[in-house]
């Protein structure tokens, strides 16, 4: 697109970018604050109900932004600069648009995941339970994880992710419209980067803000870092190691609630006691 190094390019942020990132990572700020208070002693381990789903969906949304919006700063700022440009053209955008559509589609990926999670827990499988083979079950969707960081489909979706410069002039929109859209666009590709390290938050705790903290590192570390194929390797490595943890000896994870502890069966009384309609939701589903 004519004119995008122009607009991209500059000694340093102006005062409207600053006060951009800053939003960013008050928003970020703020949702682990709302998560925290939320969530807190409701880690029951890997297989933590999921709640109501009107309960989960808000908890989920709040978590998006506290998780992703520090690593998607590079990508906004581009966007904002850029559209700076365009709107002395008459062709104004909106960061805020395109923030949205970001948080739409790891919305939607949210509510994927809890049918998903929501459905196979209702078949009841004797065979997945933690004191039967669901540590294994964890473990292996977290080397699942693993070995996922090392495909083509990985490196493809992550250099877009890194790459604000190409993915503006490739997939630049006008307008609040055009934003949207663009937003929803990079949120694809960003879940396609990172469904695989999703998928092992739920196999460590969804629930758990330490888990959290771990998976949000992770997605900063090999977003950010300059070093990507050391960054997707490192990951790797590290995720291998706790997934065979998990596995094997998940009693020797750190931080890990095993479900079958007292830890989490206070966990499970607290979203009882937090949401008291839960329980007559899963009596119905029975």
């Amino acid at each position: 697109m004519a004119g995008l190094d122009r607009e991209c390019s500059g000694p340093r942020l102006a005062r409207s970018q600053i006060a951009l990132v800053a939003a960013l990572l008050g928003c970020a700020a703020l949702g682990w604050a709302v998560t925290d208070a939320r969530m807190r002693g409701m880690d029951a381990g890997p297989g933590t109900d999921l709640g109501a789903l009107g309960f989960y969906t808000i908890s989920w949304v709040v978590m998006m932004a506290a998780m992703m919006f520090p690593s998607v700063v590079p990508m906004v700022l581009g966007y904002a600069r850029v559209e700076r440009g365009m709107r002395t053209r008459g062709r104004a955008g909106s960061s805020a648009a395109f923030v949205c559509g970001y948080l739409v589609v790891w919305t939607v990926f949210g509510l994927l995941a809890y049918g998903l999670f929501d459905g196979v827990k209702a078949m009841s499988i004797d065979a997945l339970r933690w004191d039967h083979d669901g540590k294994y079950l964890a473990g292996a969707v977290i080397v699942l994880a693993a070995a996922y960081q090392l495909t083509p489909a990985k490196d493809a979706c992550l250099r877009r992710c890194r790459d604000p410069f190409t993915f503006l002039a490739e997939e630049w929109r006008d307008g609040r419209a055009g934003a949207l859209k663009m937003g929803t666009l990079h949120g694809a590709w960003c879940a396609g980067c990172c469904w695989a390290l999703m998928a092992a938050l739920f196999a460590l705790g969804v629930m758990s803000l330490g888990w959290m903290a771990f998976v949000a590192a992770i997605v900063a570390f090999e977003k950010l870092v300059p070093w990507r194929r050391i960054a997707t390797h490192a990951v790797a490595a590290t995720l291998l190691g706790l997934g065979l943890g998990v596995g094997l000896v998940p009693g020797r994870i750190p931080g890990l609630t095993l479900p079958s502890s007292a830890a989490a069966r206070h966990a499970m009384q607290s979203m009882q006691t937090a949401m008291p309609r839960m329980q007559n939701h899963r009596m119905r589903g029975k």
